[in-house]
């Protein structure tokens, strides 16, 4: 693959890094008052224009056959819901006795209440081969109709806004820019498919412009600093919960009794432990409102999503592999 294809394909991770070195150079430019006036236009246009792209992209009709296979969706929304929270929390509680920086912590907590994207754990479900439908299912589901409110009661009472506020912000942002984009989907449908608009690369681009105001905040900020070790420590900390994640839903999925068939375990491995990035930044923006260590509190989601991608890619091959190994059994038995 050449440098410029390379870079086309992972052009939001090398956007995500532009954007803070960008923020560190210029941080007066996205600050609140600043040129681009983040106040209004990011916490309220750009935000609402994410999930009413998310909802004007969404297939209503393949989330709607997915439905009935409720055992895999309580699966996966409890294992998202309760389980991830509660080991993070516990594992918490140990990190904590450490000199890892506790803002970094309080983000690896947010990371733990994140739901499933709408993109990356679709796509390395349908790339390996998976239930499609319910990857799709699940991601959106769980991402605009139950977890934006567990979100809330995980974390809203520790925000600096009242309950009240973030809700009605919440509806305002997220609620109705995603219902406007499923009507405006009914009747744009065959546009919509035959020219295929470039959905994800645009809240890609519009969550660059949240990343870069984040963090100028932050670098506008003297007193806040990033420490090195807590970073690197962050960072080793997220892979080894996500091999281990995805190692337990795959034992879990594929015990005997669970009656899960091998293209269910793909979706269930891939949506149980992929946190999203483009709902979790806006989500933190509206709760965290107010903190100067946002930036920091954001820090583990932004480690977090492109080791999903990575850790997934590299995966792909092996759990294809498998996949159709146990989709022979059954034939050669017989």
């Amino acid at each position: 693959m050449g440098l410029l294809a390379r870079i086309r394909k992972e052009w939001f991770i090398i956007g995500i890094v532009l954007v803070i070195l960008s923020a560190k150079l210029q941080p007066s430019i996205g600050v609140k008052g600043g040129p681009l006036k983040p106040e209004v236009t990011i916490a309220y246009i750009a935000v609402s224009l994410i999930f009413f792209n998310s909802g004007l992209s969404l297939k209503t009709e393949e989330l709607t056959s997915a439905l009935l296979h409720v055992r895999l969706h309580l699966f996966v929304q409890c294992f998202t819901l309760i389980f991830f929270p509660l080991a993070i929390w516990l594992l918490l509680k140990v990190l904590a006795l450490t000199a890892i920086d506790q803002w970094l912590l309080r983000g690896l907590q947010t990371v733990s209440c994140m739901p499933p994207p709408v993109s990356s754990a679709v796509i390395l479900t349908k790339a390996v081969g998976g239930n499609e439908a319910a990857a799709i299912f699940n991601s959106a589901f769980g991402s605009f109709l139950v977890r934006q409110f567990f979100f809330l009661f995980h974390l809203g009472s520790s925000s600096s806004v009242p309950f009240s506020s973030i809700f009605s912000q919440l509806f305002m942002t997220v609620v109705v820019p995603l219902i406007l984009g499923q009507v405006c989907r009914r009747f744009l449908r065959e546009f919509l498919e035959r020219q295929k608009p470039p959905f994800g690369a645009i809240s890609s681009a519009v969550l660059l412009m949240i990343i870069y105001t984040t963090f100028c905040e932050t670098f506008s900020n003297p007193s806040i600093e990033l420490d090195p070790t807590s970073l690197l420590l962050v960072g080793l900390i997220i892979f080894s919960i996500q091999i281990s994640f995805m190692l337990l839903t795959f034992a879990f999925s594929t015990r005997p009794g669970s009656r899960f068939s091998p293209a269910d375990t793909v979706a269930i491995m891939f949506c149980s432990t992929h946190k999203s990035l483009t709902l979790g930044i806006p989500m933190l923006k509206i709760v965290f409102e107010g903190y100067e260590q946002l930036s920091l509190i954001s820090v583990p989601l932004l480690i977090y999503h492109p080791a999903q991608i990575l850790l997934g890619s590299v995966l792909v091959p092996t759990i294809r592999s498998w996949m159709t190994s146990r989709q022979k059994r059954p034939l050669l038995s017989n």
